[in-house]
């Protein structure tokens, strides 16, 4: 299989964003949060990456193409916030839900670890909700170590 990153065009940065807005509205609902606590969260956290409303420097999103050329998901790689510039970070990678299990998520990390080197990354990290399982596995056989856990309880 041979999976490519084609950068996405200034163009489509917008319908991009919403996108990646609405995904993770989703898992922080399904990580507990309210809806409206969730939208929040996302604009602030939008608003974080991309003050301008545009792709931002130190922001790379790539949609990954499969081999036939069609997008079958998007990687949003860049420098991570510290004040280490080799220190990168993936932001969110997603593979189209009927697309998933192919190996196109494992192609487009490995795209992505190399982009990363090539501008001057010594580490790449990266974030994953607990409940979803398959991303976490694929990290872990790419050689991901976990370096912090965050737990909750209900109280009701």
């Amino acid at each position: 299989m041979t999976v490519t990153l084609q950068r996405i065009l200034t163009s489509e940065f917008p319908s991009w964003l919403d996108r990646s807005c609405t995904e993770y509205i989703d898992d922080l609902v399904v990580q507990g949060a309210s809806p409206e606590q969730a939208r929040l969260m996302a604009v602030e956290s939008t608003l974080r990456s991309f003050p301008d409303g545009a792709v931002s420097p130190g922001n790379e999103i790539f949609h990954v193409m499969s081999e036939a050329g069609e997008p079958v998901g998007y990687l949003w790689i860049g420098q991570d916030v510290s004040a280490d510039p080799g220190a990168w970070w993936v932001w969110d990678i997603v593979i189209n839900a009927n697309q998933r299990g192919q190996g196109f998520g494992r192609a487009a990390m490995l795209l992505g670890q190399e982009y990363a080197r090539t501008q001057g990354a010594q580490t790449l990290g990266l974030s994953v909700f607990a409940f979803n399982t398959g991303a976490r596995g694929l990290y872990e056989s790419l050689g991901y170590e976990t370096t912090s856990l965050k737990m909750l309880k209900k109280l009701g």
